[in-house]
């Protein structure tokens, strides 16, 4: 008898790669991936039915955990009154008047279904408003898959070996300059030669998708002056550390206020879900009352609209920024002596409750320096990890997350698991 295919066979077959985005497919650190059949909390549950402690929470919207009740009965209580309707309803309304309250330097914002989209759009709206055609970006920041900005990227073309991307015309790529993070050198150069026609630097101002690393202290309010001085818009992409971070995002932390601000992921509640704002004289260049065009068939569904506002609010509610504070430094104290026990000169970085662990010594403040980690240790290490019940995002060059439903005792258990997978990788 012949064996019936399976799921990943299945999905091969009429998925290119068998998945719907890159990193999910193991390619990082070999094997094959597994398929969720459901979650809950801080729990994914596999076809197989193996119970794993997720730290990826879908790349990051899973705050709370999987299946939050504030989220879930959100959700169940609008879907009954319809899922979209292509008309403005009050939800996205509520949406957009959190989302200025709470981050500093949103006066009008607008939602779309995407990271990629809200990226997409800021760089657009940035050109449109100053009327030129540069964008300045960093090595190893991720902006989704927008054609210009495939250049230098992190996140799944980094894993993959490929930080640029077939199928973009060299006279898009040549729109974009790419420099080194942590450099402003070479940014006060670009500007000095290229000032007049730079329309934006966009940049995640805590990189996500390289690994995690920060900006060195006055590099952010370099850029802010520089972009000031010239005339071009500063661009923050919060889509991975907005209402992460903090309840307004690095910008609140670091009392920068950029220009434009992308965002995502956590205002979802797990649904699609983007959004892009900053100051009114520029958001008023979209249409219909100005001159750049951004559209969307279920911008601001009401579905995703309440499943972020519940989110974000029981996250208020709860003071979930201190608590996965609290988390985050008690995860870290673990690694850290797991470290110290094995003697391992990894590098741990955190901020909140975000995190990676690189397989090298030294300081990592730039791409380069995060591309000196060792990729078939980690790949080692993951798969012990993974054996030992505890799911770590499938690449050296992701982040990992906690949620609010992580336990002290979830973290102990990972800290041993981490401990055995740490000595059989080395």
């Amino acid at each position: 008898m012949t064996p019936s295919p399976s799921l990943l066979d299945r999905a091969r077959a009429r998925i290119p790669g068998g998945v719907n985005s890159p990193v999910r497919a193991f390619r990082g650190v070999g094997g094959e991936p597994f398929f969720v059949r459901s979650a809950a909390g801080c729990r994914i549950t596999d076809t197989d039915g193996r119970e794993l402690i997720d730290f990826v929470g879908t790349w990051g919207p899973a705050i709370l955990g999987h299946a939050a009740r504030p989220v879930i009965d959100a959700v169940r209580e609008v879907a009954l009154q319809g899922t979209s309707f292509g008309i403005p309803n009050p939800l996205e309304v509520e949406m957009a008047e959190l989302l200025c309250d709470w981050v500093p330097s949103l006066e009008k914002v607008r939602m779309v279904n995407s990271g990629t989209e809200a990226t997409m759009s800021c760089v657009r709206l940035a050109r449109g408003f100053t009327g030129r055609d540069l964008v300045v970006k960093f090595e190893g920041c991720y902006h989704g898959h927008v054609d210009s900005l495939l250049v230098q990227a992190g996140s799944g073309a980094l894993t993959h070996g490929r930080p640029d991307s077939a199928g973009v015309p060299a006279a898009l790529a040549d729109l974009t300059i790419s420099l080194p993070f942590n450099d402003p050198d070479a940014v006060r150069a670009v500007f000095a030669s290229e000032g007049a026609r730079i329309a934006a630097v966009l940049l995640e101002p805590v990189p996500a998708n390289a690994g995690l690393y920060f900006p060195e202290p006055g590099f952010l309010e370099t850029l802010r002056d520089l972009c000031t001085q010239y005339g071009a818009l500063l661009v923050f992409d919060e889509v991975m550390t907005g209402f992460r971070v903090a309840r307004g995002g690095v910008q609140e932390l670091a009392g920068v206020m950029p220009d434009l601000t992308a965002l995502g992921k956590v205002i979802g509640g797990g649904l699609p879900v983007g959004a892009f704002g900053g100051r009114a004289e520029i958001m008023d260049q979209l249409s219909p009352d100005g001159p750049v065009y951004q559209a969307g068939t279920l911008s601001g569904n009401p579905l995703a609209m309440a499943a972020g506002l519940a989110q974000l609010r029981e996250l208020d509610r709860i003071d979930g920024w201190a608590r996965l504070e609290t988390l985050g430094a008690t995860l870290e104290t673990l690694v850290r002596s797991t470290l110290s026990d094995l003697g391992l000169p990894l590098t741990f970085h955190r901020i909140g409750s975000m995190f990676c662990l690189f397989f090298t010594e030294g300081k990592i403040r730039s791409l380069a320096e995060a591309k000196r980690s060792d990729r078939d240790r980690f790949a080692r290490f993951f798969h012990h990890c993974l054996r030992g019940g505890v799911y770590l995002a499938p690449s050296q060059f992701e982040t990992g997350f906690l949620s609010t439903a992580h336990t002290p005792e979830d973290l102990e258990e990972t800290a041993r698991v981490m401990h055995e997978a740490l000595r059989a990788a080395f």
